[in-house]
Order: C-alpha cells, then structure tokens, then sequence
C-alpha cells in the first residue's frame, strides 16, 4: 500500500508541473513605444537608379566609352551616388576599385536629385597590348612581280613529211606454212588426245 501511495504522488507532482508549464505564460517586459531614427541608404545630393528594364544589371567603365574596361556592375533598382557627366555618361561613387569612381551610360539610369557639373574628359586609357605584325611572317605574304614580255609570234618551221622508202618484200615461196593451218592441225591434235 505504501508503494501505491508514491506512484500516486509522483503522477500527481508530475501533473501538475506538465500543466503549470503549459498553462503559466511568463511576463513579457513592455517595448518602448517612443520613435526610434532609422538610417536610409538614400544618398545625398544627385544620384543615379538603374532603370528596371535592365535585367542583368548595367556595366560600370573605368572610362566613358563602351570599349573600355568594366570595373563593376550596377543591378536594376540600385542607387549611386552621381558626381559629374560627360556628354551622355555619368561619374559615380563606386568604392572598391581604385580611384573610387566608375562611369555609366546615361542611358540606362536615371538621374534624380539635380544637375550635374561637366567633368573634364579623362586621358585615354593605354591599351593592354598592341597588334604588331611580325616582319618574318609578313615577308612571306609579299608577292613581288617583276616585269615580263609580251609574247610575240614566232613562225613555226616549215612542215616535213617523213617518207619512207619502200620495202623490198621477197616473193613467198611455197615453203611456208599458213598460220592457221598451224592452228587447225593443233586443235585437231588436242582434240584426239
């Protein structure tokens, strides 16, 4: 009966921890209700949107012509600071590459925030190589042609007809044996053996 008694009193103790942990929700301490200052990524002054149309993203230049070399990319709705334009190109502030600034078409943004001063044109960039053609390989290609004659008629020589002088035959004696009676008399033979 004693053992009855515990097993009793240990289900009812676990009971009711199960249900005060269930049931008992703890105190939450209350949240400030006053305004809080946020940071927005807006930059100040004029500054560039990639146009959405622009699926991939628009090519940042080191320089403000399309054949110069990439230096980032841009996403469709990304913002940029702008500092100055060329024609239809835009100067951006684009950390991470050295000098800190990259050039993008005019074309594919757009410009919010103001005007922008003209900048003055950037020096050319140095190509990274330069064609050259090697004077052994382009010397086989020269063809020179040196002057040449006319052809000019020439008389062939005259035609000569070969004549041969006439063979003297002897008179056919009656020695010889036809040919094809030679023939005959072997099949003849080859036939009876």
């Amino acid at each position: 009966m004693k053992k009855l008694w515990i097993v009793r009193l240990s289900s009812g103790l676990i009971l009711a921890v199960f249900l005060g942990l269930t049931f008992i929700q703890p105190v939450q301490a209350q949240l400030p209700t006053g305004s809080v200052p946020t940071v927005t990524g807006t930059p100040s002054g004029p500054y560039i949107t990639v146009n959405s149309d622009q699926d991939p993203g628009v090519n940042l230049r080191a320089l403000p012509n399309t054949l110069s070399t990439k230096v980032g990319i841009l996403l469709p709705g990304q913002q940029a600071t702008a500092i100055g334009k060329l024609g239809n190109w835009i100067l951006i502030l684009y950390p991470g590459i050295p000098g800190g600034q990259a050039w993008v078409s005019g074309s594919l943004v757009k410009l919010t925030g103001g005007d922008l001063p003209d900048v003055e044109p950037p020096p050319t960039m140095t190509p990274l190589y330069t064609n050259t053609i090697d004077p052994t390989l382009a010397a086989q290609f020269i063809v020179t042609i040196g002057p040449t004659r006319q052809p000019t008629f020439t008389a062939p020589p005259p035609l000569r007809i070969s004549t041969f002088p006439p063979q003297v035959t002897e008179q056919t004696s009656t020695r010889n044996i036809p040919i094809g009676l030679v023939i005959t008399g072997l099949g003849l033979v080859g036939i009876f053996l």
